[in-house]
């Protein structure tokens, strides 16, 4: 499954560099542009890694560290701070705020895809072991158990095919956040999705139909248009 890393302030053009070498690792960069975009792909997608420099435009490192520190109470995912700054004052405050590593813009564009990686590989460790400890899911009268593969709404049990049980689990692992058709699909069927809108739509369709108690206005399953699916 391709690996969303959220890319901001990539003034060193280090990302440039390394665009390439993470395309080939089945890495796909998603480029904010500014403070909102951020906050709003924060919300939007799901990420596994956060790249950005400690200095913002017109804000400094304070500002950057600022910002590490609001990432850190929306979201887990390991960052990693890309900068030209080399003051050990500020990779002091910025790994107290929250980083997980701090990177030197000069460094190999190799040894900064081996930190990448090696994040990578131990949040997935860490997201591994938190399922395995507790692999019961609930948004409000749903509830997935993913140790006897059950799906019950307010106490009714609901039978899912195998695939509607993973698409379903997928979604209330993501409460609230939208994932995209391509992001379902790559993820249940560990393939590139090609035209695979209708394929995600019409198992949806049969998902709501079995716990939703209005299919036409769903509480738990949503669409969000234009961007995908969410629970929550």
């Amino acid at each position: 499954m391709e690996k969303n890393i959220l890319v901001y302030n990539n003034n060193t053009g280090i990302m440039d560099i390394m665009a390439p070498l993470l395309a080939g690792e089945a890495m796909r960069m998603l480029i904010a542009s500014g403070l909102d975009e951020v906050i709003e792909i924060l919300e939007r997608d799901t990420l596994h890694m956060i790249l950005l420099d400690v200095e913002l435009d017109g804000m400094g490192w304070g500002g950057g560290v600022e910002l590490i520190q609001y990432i850190r109470r929306k979201s887990k995912v390991p960052l990693i701070v890309v900068s030209a700054q080399t003051d050990e004052k500020v990779k002091v405050m910025a790994l107290n705020a929250g980083a997980d590593d701090y990177v030197t813009a000069d460094s190999n564009p190799l040894v900064l895809l081996a930190r990448i990686k090696g994040q990578l590989r131990r949040y997935t460790q860490l997201v591994s072991l938190r399922e395995k400890k507790d692999p019961v899911y609930r948004v409000g009268g749903l509830e997935v158990d993913d140790r006897s593969r059950t799906v019950t709404v307010d106490g009714r049990v609901v039978r899912l095919t195998p695939i509607e049980y993973k698409i379903l689990r997928l979604l209330v692992q993501e409460q609230g956040k939208v994932l995209s058709i391509s992001q379902i699909y790559e993820s249940i069927w560990q393939m590139r999705a090609v035209g695979a809108d209708n394929t995600i739509a019409v198992h949806v369709r049969h998902i709501r139909e079995k716990i939703e108690n209005n299919p036409k206005d769903p509480h738990y399953l949503k669409v969000v248009w234009g961007n995908g699916y969410k629970v929550g």
